[in-house]
């Protein structure tokens, strides 16, 4: 049997001599294979150094996302640290804020906002503790700082809610109250509960103050209010009555002129009408009343500006 064979020559392209190379013919049966085994190693070793290589790609990602963070999380508690600063001034004049406003400060230790308590989230639950505990320590402090910060605030939001109530509330009332005289005059009557009436000559329960003036005297609103009543009442000749809210209302008689329709807002020192002797009244002048919760007041009791005569 005749053995085949390949032959191979290489003929380099200077004078260097030309090479032979010889194959039998069952050899080459295995070249296929050879072939595809080389090909498969070079094409493994390929794929490793690419692995390798984006493995490394990643860690180093990894790092300089892991050092981003850790400086990101530095700059936060820096400026909740700085948070911290501004809501401890707020907390003390929070406490000014409820003094002036009438009401008790906060205890001092209600502003701390601890927390604790079986179930208690820690810093080693989470998921980053396994491998990065630092940053996972620093994450977790952060957050229950922010958390703390967060309810220090809203408990302050709220104090200060009460406080601006409590002080517009005040406000309103002061506002309300009859604090000035009516009319520029001298006093010639008294509140009594039994004076000895000038025209009807018995004792007579006198509920106001009399305020001597000259007829045409402007007569003051005493308080901010509403007009509940402008017109003739019987003894009282033409009245003004005012209504100041909070259960208080004052009454201005024996006017001459009245200056103010019902329903029609008023402000402390409105002029509402003139002086007169309306009514049942011996001489001109200006009779007032006040009135709380349905019960009459001695004005002298409420009255600040200048002193009575």
């Amino acid at each position: 049997m005749i053995k085949q064979s390949w032959t191979f020559l290489c003929v380099p392209e200077d004078e260097r001599r030309v090479r032979q190379f010889s194959l039998s013919a069952p050899g080459l049966d295995y070249f296929p294979s050879l072939f595809a085994a080389v090909v498969t190693s070079l094409a493994a070793a390929a794929m490793i150094v690419a692995l390798e290589g984006t493995s490394r790609l990643e860690v180093f990602q990894l790092r300089a996302e892991k050092a981003a963070i850790a400086r990101e999380v530095v700059s936060i508690r820096a400026r909740v640290a700085q948070m911290e600063g501004s809501i401890d001034g707020f907390i003390e004049n929070d406490e000014q804020f409820r003094i002036l406003a009438g009401l008790s400060p906060i205890d001092p230790e209600i502003f701390e906002v601890g927390v604790g308590g079986p179930g208690l989230i820690t810093a080693e639950s989470d998921p980053m503790w396994d491998t990065d505990p630092v940053t996972a320590e620093a994450v977790f402090t952060t957050s229950y700082d922010l958390a703390a910060l967060q309810r220090r605030a809203s408990l302050l939001s709220e104090s200060m809610r009460q406080a601006q109530e409590s002080l517009l509330k005040n406000y309103d009332r002061l506002r309300a109250m009859p604090s000035v005289l009516p009319a520029a005059g001298w006093v010639s009557s008294n509140f009594s509960g039994a004076r000895l009436h000038p025209i009807y000559h018995e004792a007579l329960p006198h509920v106001g103050l009399d305020l001597s003036a000259v007829k045409g005297t402007p007569i003051l609103a005493a308080a901010d209010g509403v007009v509940s009543y402008a017109g003739w009442r019987a003894g009282y000749g033409y009245t003004v009555e005012v209504d100041h809210g909070f259960g208080i209302m004052t009454r201005y008689a024996h006017a001459s002129k009245i200056l103010m329709d019902r329903g029609q807002a008023v402000s402390r020192s409105d002029i509402l009408a003139h002086v007169g002797r309306s009514g049942t009244a011996t001489a001109s002048h200006l009779h007032y009343e006040i009135w709380v919760d349905g019960e009459a007041k001695d004005p002298r009791d409420y009255i600040l500006n200048g002193v009575i005569p």
